[in-house]
């Protein structure tokens, strides 16, 4: 059975035609009246105007909250810190795949940022129904590389549509599932341009509106709600959840919504910058089996181990601003690794080992006999053939980061005491904490677990 949206705009289709008709006979009557037709003078009456409510942002003028306010300062910082790192970069590169592919290859890709080289001549490769994990030390430069895909500072055709999430959904007043369905930007905009086309009663107006809604039916946009409530129901958004504004949600729920808005589109590329961040062990084991399926280019970064294993089929390794490819998962990948680096030391001290009994017996010999200094010079020809030829680098370890925490001194317990401790938002909101008691000694050891949204962080702030 069709839906409701596709019973509307049915109907809105059927008015539209009858409109046009029952428009175009009145405009015939009055040129047999007049000899000439008289436009409706479309601005609105003085009256009209004097009672129409002052508006902001679609609502009632009035001054904000200091909490929404705040929202939208956090907004606007993150949006001016995003624009100050996308002029601090530069990327050239030049477009190696067939411009009509669905696969993508740049060679001789450089990015820099802040001056700072990130890859250097290197080569960015992704393959249609790949799913990759983009790997490498921390600050080597991986969401900085995820940007420039995104940003399409690199050459990349116009056919190939990306999508790059990087936090959680904005604190705004829309509802879970309309933050869903508004990141179709195209199916948005149609929707939008059809309300403006439904006001105006000139056939052109008209006729574009009926081809809008073809263009909707084609589109499926009558399913859009469906499947994105599908999306967030796998996400554990039940029916109430999804009519909830995105502000009243916790950070780990808005990045649920992220996630749910980028699995809605289903880009020719996906860009997942931590997935998991901000999320509990069922979200994570279902995000896990849906991105198993998605079937067009995926690249992630991510700090989990299983993660990566269960999702990824190739890894990119972000190493000594090059871009090395693996294919397997991460367990594989590390195997892999661990067999060329042993090989590669091998090889390595094999040559020094070489080269210094080649120097040892020319240094020896070199001035003896005739004979002798014969065989000196030939050995020096073949130590030089082999530095020609390139020698092998020494293997070199990951650079680490190292935390010293100072010792604080003997402090007599507790160091915290909480006790019949009870916490709530707002006067009609439910407890989050009822009667809580416990005490923290300098030798404690804890982890905080359960669900998005049962108030770990509020305790932390709290404490």
């Amino acid at each position: 059975m069709p839906s409701d949206s596709k019973k509307k705009r049915d109907a809105a289709k059927k008015a539209t035609v009858k409109g046009r008709t029952k428009a175009r006979d009145t405009k015939r009557e009055g040129e047999d009246e007049d000899g000439c037709g008289t436009p409706r003078d479309p601005s609105p009456s003085p009256s009209a105007e004097g009672q129409a409510k002052p508006m902001t942002n679609g609502h009632v003028s009035g001054k904000a909250s200091t909490v929404e306010d705040a929202i939208d300062v956090a907004a606007r910082l993150l949006d001016q810190v995003e624009l100050e790192n996308a002029q601090a970069r530069s990327c050239a590169g030049v477009l190696a795949s067939h411009p009509r592919s669905m696969d993508l290859k740049i060679d001789a890709l450089t990015l820099t940022f802040h001056g700072r080289e990130i890859v250097t001549d290197t080569r960015l490769e992704l393959n249609m129904g790949r799913r990759y994990a983009l790997i490498g030390i921390n600050g080597s430069g991986k969401s900085c590389l995820l940007q420039a895909i995104a940003h399409r500072e690199m050459p990349i055709p116009s056919h190939v549509d990306i999508f790059l999430l990087t936090r959680e959904m904005a604190a705004n007043n829309d509802s879970a599932l309309k933050a869903v369905t508004d990141v179709d930007v195209e199916r948005k905009s149609l929707e939008a341009e059809a309300e403006v086309l439904a006001t105006s009663g000139d056939d052109e107006s008209q006729e574009k509106l009926l081809d809008i809604y073809e263009r909707l039916d084609e589109m499926d946009a009558d399913k859009a709600e469906t499947k994105a409530a599908e999306i967030l129901d796998g996400l554990g958004f039940t029916p109430q959840m999804m009519m909830k504004k995105c502000k009243d949600f916790s950070g780990g729920w808005r990045m649920r919504i992220a996630l749910a808005r980028a699995l809605y589109l289903k880009p020719t590329v996906l860009l997942l910058d931590e997935p998991t961040n901000h999320l509990d062990l069922d979200a994570c084991v279902w995000l896990e089996d849906e991105l198993k399926q998605y079937k067009r280019i995926l690249l992630i970064t991510s700090h989990s181990q299983d993660f990566m294993n269960g999702v990824c089929t190739n890894v990119i390794h972000l190493y000594q601003k090059q871009l090395e490819y693996y294919t397997g998962n991460y367990d594989q990948f590390m195997k892999t690794r661990m067999e060329l680096l042993e090989n590669q030391k091998k090889r390595y001290d094999w040559e020094q080992n070489q080269l210094q009994h080649m120097k040892d017996y020319i240094a020896r010999f070199g001035h003896g006999s005739a004979k002798l200094a014969r065989q000196a010079q030939s050995k020096e020809k073949t130590m030089a053939k082999m530095i020609a030829g390139g020698l092998t680098e020494k293997t070199a370890d990951d650079k680490t980061k190292q935390f010293y925490f100072f010792d604080c001194g003997p402090i007599p317990p507790p160091v915290i005491m909480v006790q019949h401790v009870s916490f709530r938002y707002s006067d009609s909101s439910p407890l989050i904490y009822k009667d809580l008691d416990f005490g923290i000694d300098l030798d404690t050891r804890i982890a905080l677990v359960g669900p998005n949204g049962a108030g770990k962080s509020t305790l932390l702030k709290l404490l």
